[in-house]
Parts: structure tokens; C-alpha cells; sequence
């Protein structure tokens, strides 16, 4: 506020009509107040995203400069064209959506943004997405209900392998440390290309469904160890030399094998036998699953790819050079299962990888599911091996 200031000697030795100064006065005191006001911005609340009765949604994303503003979303087949109201405000209202848990994103003068009035956020190397769960009734198995919870813990590990501390997170269910005796299998569960080791927690919502399934019966009880599968950034850090084909799986399998899994077993009351391991990953997570358990029999009973990314011209090679015998596969694993959705751009390499299998008499159990590369069949993938492993 800008202070007004009066030297009264000075205005009260002129003569005058004493109206004539109360009007200055008056004058001078709406000036002042009228500039404090102006100086005061008017903040606005927007809400975004507002979910419906019906399951429509309305979006919102303030941008005054803005020529254009789209919605993209995963439950969309093409992106909403958002309008602009006269203050700057861009809104869009969808039709009824299918309950789940959806990534979205608003594209900005050809930019893509998350939205700024949602903190749900997509964790992710490259992308900035937002989040958006829409609740079923009843609810579903990736929804928070009253039943008892376990924890999810950030950790750290010093990978010897890599000469890198890495992070990891950790999850334990609702019974764990009540007995000291009590012992659990693990789940080592990898994420996908530039996704990190808190995608599976915040987007996949391994935690709920895990509680929710363990308290209905439909799982056992198990330790969930999610590492950050990608140690490319922090290698080409240290050294420029490093190997950075995204593709490979050398560096994923022997820190796994040769660092987290001592770390896991040293901190955590858990069975150390393959019987009592299983291993599941999502697109390039699931080519280093096959990688890391075709590959490795004796360390892991259960396989479980989720749309993984591989190709018909490595296949071959794939069985020659990485992965096990047929013969060891079949005496050794408890489950090879393989999945991915109809739409997915890598369906058609999964089903020529599950054609090789029943070539080489490999033992197997498919799932292919609707809908295409999605967090929403992740969920789903997870929901479905949790009922099998460890049984």
C-alpha cells in the first residue's frame, strides 16, 4: 500500500472553504484505499479434475496466452479440444468413464503439461502426467478399503555390481514383524522404460491391491521388492564410456542377482529359496524378467512377463545364449506366464514368443487381455499372478 502522506502546517495556513479541504481529505483517502485493492490480486480456485455422479469428468487449466489446449487421457480414443472462458480459463467436460486409474495430461500450444491443480502425478523420467482414479461400486481391488495395511518403505543399496547406491522400495503386508519366526516369499516387481521404482507404488497401487486381495484370501501374504530398474543416467554420470543400449539386460540381472536379492534377504524375514521368489515386470521390465528369470531357474520358480518387450529377431538367440534349456525350464519353473493386450503395439511379438514356447514343449500359461500398453492391465496382470504365486 502506498502511504499517503500530509504536511498539516503546510495545508492548514492556506485560507480556504474548510469543505473545500474535508473534500481533499476524502479524495485522498479513496486513492489510497483504491490503490491497496488494486494491488491485492484476485485469486481464483480451480478445481481439476472434478469427478461427476455419473463418472463424467470436467478438466481445467488456467492459461490467459494460451491459443490451444487439448485433454489427452488413457481412457480417451482421441484428445478434447479445451474452450477458453474470458478470463483465460480452458475447460472440458468428458462423457462417463469406466472406473479405474488413468494418466492424463493437458497439451499446451502443442506442449505437453501435467495439471498443475491435481498433486496425483505420474512418476516417470521423461513424461509429466497426471493421475485420475475413478472409484467403482463396488470398489475395486486398487481402491482403499477398510481392511488392514502394510507399509511401503523407501530404501537405499549399495549395488557392488554397479558401484552405485541405488534406491528401492519395499513392500511388507499387514502381518509383518508380529511374528519374528514368520518368514514370506518375494515378489521382485520391475517397472517399465522411464518409469521408476515409485511407479508400481503410485500408479500400479501394488500396495491396496495387495491388501485388499490378502484380507479377501485371494493372495498370500508376500514381500514386494520394487528396484529402479533403469541404472543408465547414474553409469553415463560417473563414466562416458558406458554401454547405453536401453535394451540390454546385463546390468538389470546382475545387480538384481547379485545385490538385491542379498540386500532383500539380509534386512527382511524371507524364504531364500527359488520356490519362494518370484519375479514380474512390465514392457521393458517384463524383457528383463525373462532375461533375468529364464535366465537364472535356479533363482526364481515364478516368471511373469507383462506385455515385455522383445523381438522375433533375438528370440532365437534369446534361448541359445540367455536363457535356460527347455528341459531346466520345465523342471524348475512353477510358473512361466506371459501376457499382454490386444491392443498393445508388442501383442503381436508376444504371441510369436508363446508360439516358440509350445514349440520347445516350454510350459506355459498365457493371458491376453483387451486394451492396448496401459497401467490399467498392469493392474489387472498384478491382480491375476497374485492369485497364482506362491500357492
Amino acid at each position: 500500500m502506498k502511504e499517503l502522506k500530509l504536511n498539516k502546517n503546510r495545508f492548514m495556513k492556506y485560507p480556504g472553504n474548510i469543505i473545500f479541504r474535508l473534500m481533499f481529505l476524502f479524495s485522498a483517502i479513496i486513492i489510497t484505499f483504491t490503490g491497496c485493492k488494486e494491488q491485492q490480486p484476485v485469486r481464483r480456485t480451480i478445481v481439476s479434475p472434478e469427478i461427476h455422479q455419473d463418472k463424467s469428468i470436467t478438466f481445467r487449466y488456467l492459461a490467459p496466452g494460451a491459443e490451444k489446449v487439448e485433454l489427452s487421457a488413457e481412457f480417451l480414443s482421441e484428445n478434447l479440444l479445451m474452450t477458453k472462458d474470458e478470463d483465460g480459463l480452458w475447460t472440458t467436460t468428458t462423457g462417463p468413464v469406466t472406473p479405474d486409474i488413468y494418466p492424463y495430461f493437458f497439451i499446451v500450444d502443442g506442449i505437453q503439461v501435467h495439471d498443475p491443480n491435481n498433486t496425483y502425478l505420474f512418476p516417470n523420467e521423461r513424461f509429466k502426467r497426471s493421475v485420475i482414479e475413478i472409484p467403482g461400486d463396488p470398489p475395486l481391488l486398487s481402491e482403499i478399503q477398510e481392511v488392514p495395511h502394510g507399509n511401503v518403505t523407501y530404501r537405499y543399496y549399495k549395488s557392488q555390481s554397479l558401484d552405485l547406491i541405488r534406491p528401492v522400495l519395499v513392500y511388507t503386508p499387514p502381518d509383518y514383524g508380529k511374528n519374528p519366526e514368520t518368514r514370506y516369499p518375494v515378489l521382485y516387481l520391475i517397472h517399465g522404460m522411464t518409469d521408476t521404482e515409485e511407479t508400481w507404488f503410485k500408479v500400479g497401487r501394488v500396495n491396496v491391491i495387495l491388501d485388499n486381495m490378502i484380507a479377501q484370501g485371494l493372495a498370500e501374504p508376500m514381500i514386494i521388492v520394487m528396484p529402479y530398474a533403469n541404472p543408465l543416467p547414474a553409469l553415463l554420470e560417473k563414466n562416458e564410456e558406458v554401454d547405453m543400449n536401453v535394451l540390454s539386460t546385463d546390468y538389470f540381472t546382475d545387480d538384481l542377482i547379485n545385490d538385491v536379492l542379498p540386500f532383500t534377504e539380509n534386512n527382511y524375514s524371507v524364504y531364500t529359496d527359488a520356490g519362494n521368489r518370484a519375479i514380474a515386470g512390465f514392457s521393458l521390465g517384463g524383457r528383463q524378467t525373462l532375461a533375468a528369470g529364464l535366465g537364472n531357474p535356479d533363482k526364481f520358480a515364478w516368471v511373469c512377463a507383462f506385455s515385455p518387450a522383445i523381438f522375433s529377431n533375438e528370440l532365437e538367440n534369446n534361448f541359445k545364449n540367455l536363457y535356460a534349456s527347455p528341459a531346466s525350464l520345465n523342471s524348475k519353473l512353477k510358473l512361466l506366464w506371459v501376457s499382454c493386450g490386444k491392443d498393445d503395439g508388442l501383442y503381436d511379438a508376444s504371441v510369436e514368443f508363446t508360439s516358440l514356447l509350445e514349440e520347445k514343449g516350454i510350459r506355459h500359461r498365457t493371458f491376453f487381455s483387451e486394451g492396448g500398453h496401459t497401467w490399467m492391465n498392469c493392474r489387472l496382470y498384478l491382480s491375476e499372478i497374485a492369485k497364482l504365486i506362491f500357492n
